[in-house]
């Protein structure tokens, strides 16, 4: 896969979502990215069997293929003497060292930063957290459905007031491959600052700082009020103070949502669409601050505008307004969606067996370049390929097989 990172080195030495997906987009992008795998336990991911409340196949297990598509695993037990000096060998070579290992697991195995850099002084170091790198829960672990959903205030954000417990998490690996996304941009910044000569920064990025990230303007909010916003319960027809946002149901069900932040110069080109020109010319809606006064009388001419026609005509009709509007769907519609097809936003990938399988891909385009890597490698599988290019002979090899160094 050729890239704008080809020729870039990558040990990843990780498992699950949020660093192993960064991996993922690395690859993507083109670099060599190298997956350190316990011969026996593998990822800890490859043992899920559902997401959600659905029954996966291994094979084609979305959070493996999700976070691991494209790169080689290498089977190496680190935490033996032989393993360790494999995984040293590969060190030596490398330009990026990718971890979500814990602070103590790291330190009790020796690939901290110093141990690393003592091999590989210009190699970049890369951490995924939950909490971060500093503070008295840097040890701490945890999952996005636990820091970036709870602890990280998305699920306050997210959930109604009315309802006393937060809703579900059910977007398996949603903080982690946001996440993921930061930590492939960082390590890119990196990678530029140690090509141009500076000193090589070691790169953080946690679930919790992803978190205030995302929910940015609903925190800087918070800090400047002392209160912490939260989402609307759901409802058909617009929000209180603007009546084109909001969602409105059509004669078949089918929901649409308009959310025209500057309604004022969009006012006639909104009703005449909507079917109901005349509206554009009553005082209580013809300029935004007549329309934003009369929210209510506003938004019931919306509601009944749609629910007289089934969604078709106003996918149709909706096309050639000026204001944004969407329709709500679901996450398989949205790959199906011939914009995203004509997009590339998922590939096709094969797995070990020849199977192939359809996968998102990382957002980040070059060029229009459509990836065409592998899917996820099983378990070490490209082991005896890549200490044989690293100049170990094949006795060498069996030798570390037999000792349970690698696979």
């Amino acid at each position: 896969m050729s890239g704008v990172l080809e020729g870039i080195r990558v040990i990843e030495v990780a498992q699950y979502v949020l660093v192993p997906a960064a991996g993922a987009i690395l690859a993507e992008w083109g670099a060599d990215v190298i997956k350190i795998e316990h011969p026996e336990r593998g990822d800890g991911a490859r043992g899920m069997m559902t997401i959600g409340e659905v029954v996966i196949e291994a094979e084609a297990n979305p959070m493996v293929q999700h976070a691991n598509r494209g790169k080689r695993s290498v089977g190496i037990d680190i935490a033996t003497p032989e393993g360790y000096e494999v995984l040293m060998d590969l060190v030596r070579g490398a330009d990026v060292f990718l971890t979500n290992l814990l602070p103590p697991t790291r330190e009790a195995l020796k690939i901290e930063v110093d141990d690393l850099r003592k091999v590989n002084p210009n190699i970049v170091y890369a951490r995924g957290s939950a909490f971060g790198n500093l503070g008295a829960e840097r040890n701490r672990g945890g999952y996005d459905g636990t820091v970036y959903w709870l602890h990280g205030g998305v699920a306050h954000a997210l959930t109604p007031e009315s309802y006393k417990p937060p809703l579900a998490f059910t977007v398996g690996g949603f903080g982690d491959s946001v996440g993921a996304m930061n930590l492939a941009g960082g390590i890119s910044a990196a990678l530029l600052r140690r090509e141009r000569g500076g000193e090589v920064p070691v790169v953080d990025v946690s679930l919790m700082g992803t978190a205030a990230w995302v929910t940015g303007i609903y925190t800087n909010t918070a800090l400047q009020t002392g209160f912490a916003p939260r989402a609307r319960d759901p409802r058909i027809g617009p929000v209180p103070v603007n009546p084109f946002i909001g969602n409105f149901e059509c004669s078949d069900g089918v929901v649409i949502g308009f959310f025209i932040l500057q309604p004022g110069p969009l006012i006639r080109d909104t009703f005449e669409h909507l079917g109901i020109p005349e509206a554009a010319d009553d005082p209580r809606f013809s300029t935004a601050e007549a329309l934003l006064a009369n929210t209510e009388a506003a938004g019931a001419l919306i509601v009944e505008a749609f629910a007289s026609k089934p969604g078709q005509y106003w996918r149709e009709r909706l096309k050639t307004m000026k204001g944004q509007w969407a329709e709500f769907r679901s996450t398989l519609d949205l790959c199906n969606d011939p914009q995203s097809v004509a997009n590339n936003l998922t590939v096709e990938v094969e797995t070990a067996s020849g199977r192939t399988i359809r996968v998102v891909r990382g957002p980040v385009q070059f060029d229009n370049h459509v990836p065409d890597g592998p899917g996820a490698p099983q378990v070490g599988e490209h082991t005896e390929l890549v200490l044989a290019d690293l100049g170990l002979d094949w006795d060498k090899i069996e030798q570390l097989k037999a000792k349970g160094a690698i696979t």
